[in-house]
């Protein structure tokens, strides 16, 4: 293969833009997304499965949200292959404008009591849209940043688009919180939920003014100077010329999607039908972690660009793994200030994987097929992790009245991730022109 020359690296004034460009443009999308998971939790398994147990329900409205996750390998597949092929600015602008067309049109949707099953059917067919949206989102958002900068500072600059995923969180819960806050139950029920969800409208206009700014990556536009350089299908080379690579990216993607949702989302669950409090309650306790969340995740991709990418990841991984039985121990007291401790705790060892997480895995990939190569390693894991683990939680819960279990399969899942840190290259400092020329 034709080498190819290293591209420049932008100014910085450039790489601040594009960062901005990608953190604000992530923060909007993931905000559509998350949006879904904390309404599930508390609003869809009473307007649109009504019929159930208040605990099955809630496990069917997770069931709808877990088939998001089903759809973001798909959208992962798809972006990440027209993304090596095309260029990454022009699926991010797709990929806004898909989320945010669903996620308005979940805010109109009539209920059960209003249409019956067409409710549902209407729901899923919604969140499958938003989570082949987002499937196309992150590869993108993150591979522009880390293209435009350099190799120094790269964990940093592309732990920002991270922080944006916090971000969306918590604006969502926000949003929800605050709506909860203000209104009564049946009002919030009644119409006071679909307002976060319609103002994604204005959320996404201001998402595509500011990305419709953006360049194009210039280390994306230096390969496809080269024609011969673009694979033919980046999928399918991804897999065969870095199978391990993308098995350790899985791994690494494990706990950390794992225990975010258990965090972000079961928790208001078992806050509100284990522990007994309200959902203000549990709402109030994210919304402080998700705040201290988005300050840390550029603290901890920063300190990977000082010491490693490795050690700190693994920090995180096995810090989860203890930290998640003094969660639940916390949980159980139904003292809101140590439940506030609680998620802050998680979240800080969260922010410790998924801040160096974004260069960790574009550094394993050359640019031919970098977009689909992140995109795999993040999106197909999280069918087996994220999607699943507010259903398997509930389950557990159900079927043993504790939060033990659901400890023990996190600590489990953190254990694989941690061993995954610790068996991946090292590859903090490594330019983008040196990757590509080991490949």
């Amino acid at each position: 293969m034709t080498a190819v020359a290293a591209a420049p690296v932008s100014s910085p004034a450039t790489l601040r833009k594009v960062v901005a460009a990608s953190m604000i443009g992530t923060t909007i999308e993931w905000y559509d997304f998350f949006l879904y998971g904390t309404a599930a939790a508390l609003v869809f398994n009473k307007l649109f499965f009504p019929s159930s147990e208040p605990l099955v329900g809630t496990m069917l409205a997770f069931a709808t949200y877990a088939l998001g996750f089903v759809a973001r390998p798909l959208g992962g597949v798809i972006f990440g292959h027209y993304g090596d092929r095309i260029g990454r600015k022009r699926l991010l602008m797709l990929s806004l404008v898909m989320m945010g067309a669903a996620t308005v049109l979940i805010g109109c949707l009539p209920t059960f009591e209003q249409v019956g099953l067409l409710a549902p059917l209407m729901l899923v067919a919604l969140r499958l849209i938003q989570g082949f949206a987002v499937g196309g989102e992150w590869g993108g958002a993150v591979l522009i940043v880390a293209e435009h900068g350099d190799a120094a500072r790269r964990g940093f600059w592309t732990s920002w688009p991270q922080a944006g995923v916090a971000g969306g969180s918590l604006l969502a819960s926000g949003l929800l919180a605050l709506m909860a806050a203000v209104q009564s139950d049946a009002d919030f029920l009644a119409w006071g939920w679909r307002v976060p969800f319609l103002l994604s409208a204005v959320l996404i206009g201001v998402g595509w003014w500011i990305r419709a700014t953006v360049d194009e990556s210039p280390t994306f536009q230096a390969v496809a100077a080269e024609a011969a350089a673009l694979p033919k299908a980046p999928v399918l080379e991804a897999i065969r010329r870095r199978p391990l690579r993308l098995l350790i990216g899985g791994g690494l993607k494990f706990a950390e999607n794992i225990s975010y949702y258990i965090v972000s989302v079961f928790t208001i669950t078992y806050v509100t039908q284990a522990v007994g409090l309200s959902r203000q309650a549990a709402l109030n306790a994210i919304l402080i972690a998700s705040a201290l969340h988005v300050v840390l995740i550029p603290f901890f991709g920063s300190l990977s660009d000082r010491i490693g990418r490795r050690p700190v990841y693994a920090f995180g991984a096995f810090g989860m793994m203890l930290w998640t039985f003094a969660f639940f121990r916390l949980l159980d007291t139904a003292d809101p200030t140590l439940i506030i401790v609680a998620c802050c705790g998680a979240l800080v060892f969260h922010a410790a994987m998924y801040g160096p997480q974004a260069a960790f895995l574009s550094e394993m990939f050359p640019t031919r097929f970098r977009y689909s190569g992140v995109s795999l390693s993040y999106q197909v894991t999280s069918i087996f992790a994220g999607s699943l683990a507010p259903l398997i939680a509930a389950a557990l819960l159900a079927a043993t009245g504790s939060g033990t279990p659901v400890a023990i399969y996190v600590a489990i899942a953190s254990l694989i991730t941690g061993v995954a840190a610790l068996a991946a290259r090292e590859t903090r400092g490594k330019s983008f022109a040196e990757i590509d020329a080991e490949a």
